[in-house]
């Protein structure tokens, strides 16, 4: 018999790739395509899902072709999918109604506003784990039902289906199914994630007609057979792309906890089958459930601005030519000068969830180079990071004793070093870069006995590189309290957007 493969469709903010992993975790074979950034308004980033679709139709035979295989190798498909992202679609034709609007938008931000100052807004929050901010999808799910005629009661009749992009993808490969798993089900504010189903109390306060919902199922299990871009082979797994991370970094075991670095960067501590009450700023979410067992849930630190916040170095003010340069730069002096950049480009998300704050520069002197500000931009993350896990620490009553990370900022020595020194923790980084995808690859290969059970995907975590912490305590004291003073100074700088 031919060996046998799994792959993962890891549709993300900027691109999708279809990645062949084989029975030890190893990449066999990538295809990767990028999408088109829609930015119609300030504040407004979209996706066309059509687009989308049609680069994993393209993807998937030629992810085949490279790892030299054949449709009948192929074990089971995963899914790991940019979280929050919302599209609307027509049940018959098939077609969006519009783009879908991306975790990134800030469009709802009049109508959050407006939603928070209702008196059941804390009891949502209570039900879904969920702060109410313009990140999740149910905001921006009553916003495109309001401004566009006639939708609201074609949804009630059921004539349009709604869903995140696994959702999209799955009825598109599956020709119909309208499903969904329970860790982008959690990021919609519109789960009870106590029950694991929608929360009759979060539709009716959004408004949002159930007949559009996908049925809600575990993440690791049967999501049905695909008829197109891998036909005949079992949808074994669906997962948001954190909770993916977290799976493919296997932090199985309460108190494991991940942190992705990329445009954005995102901390999940595993807390076990126990739902820890949100506090501190932070999420409690879904991390994943395998079908017929309890699901096991996490608290999540999202992060805004941190890659992002290089690409913005680079690009905007054209102080270094590639990323990779900013550790260069950033080694030609010892500290930061003084110097401290907060980024709140579109507010500050946890531990804060501040959508008023803006970004901010503050130290400046005459002494101060571009090397000092280099240095700035990569502690940004690092004192970022302390912020959420000092909130997960006291949320949880766990105390983190190592960081696992992935992500493309994990190539930055110095950064890892700045983390592991203001965490005072060690921090390693896996042999297996590609963790989202290994995630959903993981998943999907558990649902259908490729891989026998979660010690097996153990075995195959190895480790690449470890920093430890080298800091003096009360220079990481005087400079952790620099950082808050700084913080404070982003608060209140905007009101919120009229409608």
């Amino acid at each position: 018999m031919s060996e046998r493969y799994v792959v993962a469709i890891d549709q993300g903010t900027t691109s999708t790739r279809c990645i062949v992993f084989d029975r030890h975790g190893r990449l066999v074979s990538l295809a990767q395509q990028e999408h088109k950034q829609h930015f119609p308004k300030p504040g407004w980033v979209e996706h066309d899902a059509m687009e989308i679709w049609r680069n994993v139709e393209r993807l998937a035979p030629r992810a085949l072709r490279r790892a030299g295989i054949t449709l009948d190798q192929v074990a089971a498909v995963g899914i790991a999918n940019q979280r929050e992202t919302t599209v609307i679609w027509d049940r018959l034709t098939g077609v969006p109604i519009g783009r879908a609007i991306i975790w990134q938008d800030t469009r709802t931000d009049a109508l959050v506003h407006d939603l928070a100052s209702r008196s059941l807004a804390a009891r949502i929050s209570d039900i879904s784990g969920l702060p109410l901010a313009t990140y999740f999808s149910g905001p921006r799910l009553r916003w495109m039902l309001d401004h566009t005629p006639g939708l609201q009661q074609r949804a009630e009749r059921g004539e349009v289906l709604c869903g995140t992009m696994e959702t999209w993808l799955i009825w598109n490969m599956t020709r119909g199914a309208h499903v969904t798993d329970v860790t982008n089900a959690s990021r919609t504010m519109l789960l009870d994630v106590h029950t694991l189903d929608w929360s009759p109390e979060a539709l009716d306060f959004f408004g949002i007609p159930r007949a559009m919902l996908p049925e809600v199922r575990a993440s690791i299990g049967a999501f049905g057979t695909a008829s197109e871009a891998f036909p005949g082979v079992r949808i074994g797994a669906a997962l948001g792309d954190q909770q993916a991370a977290l799976f493919g970094q296997t932090c199985f075991t309460s108190g494991e906890a991940k942190c992705t670095y990329g445009t954005g960067s995102f901390l999940l501590l595993n807390t076990g089958h126990e739902l820890i009450r949100p506090g501190h700023g932070l999420l409690s979410t879904v991390a994943y459930q395998v079908a017929g067992s309890p699901a096991s849930y996490a608290l999540e630190g999202s992060i805004a601005i941190t890659g992002s916040l290089v690409q913005w170095f680079r690009d905007q003010l054209e102080l270094i030519s590639s990323a990779p340069e900013i550790e260069t730069l950033a080694r030609t002096v010892a500290d930061n000068g003084g110097c401290y950049i907060v980024p709140a480009f579109s507010g500050l998300y946890a531990p804060h969830w501040r959508s008023e704050a803006r970004g901010v520069i503050v130290g400046l002197t005459s002494y101060i180079t571009k090397g000092h500000l280099a240095r700035a931009v990569l502690e940004a993350t690092a004192w970022q990071t302390r912020e959420v896990v000092d909130a997960m620490n006291a949320n949880s009553g766990l105390a983190l004793k190592t960081l696992k990370v992935d992500g493309g900022m994990t190539a930055d020595n110095l950064l890892m070093q700045m983390i592991a020194d203001v965490l005072d923790v060690p921090v390693v980084r896996p042999l297996a870069v590609e963790t989202v995808s290994l995630g959903a690859a993981y998943a999907a290969g558990l649902a259908v006995g490729y891989w026998p059970d979660l010690d097996g995907l153990r075995r195959n975590w190895h480790i690449a590189g470890q920093w430890m912490p080298a800091m003096d305590p009360d220079l990481r004291k005087t400079e952790y309290a620099n950082w808050q003073r700084a913080v404070e100074r982003t608060f209140d700088w905007i009101q919120p957007a009229a409608d």
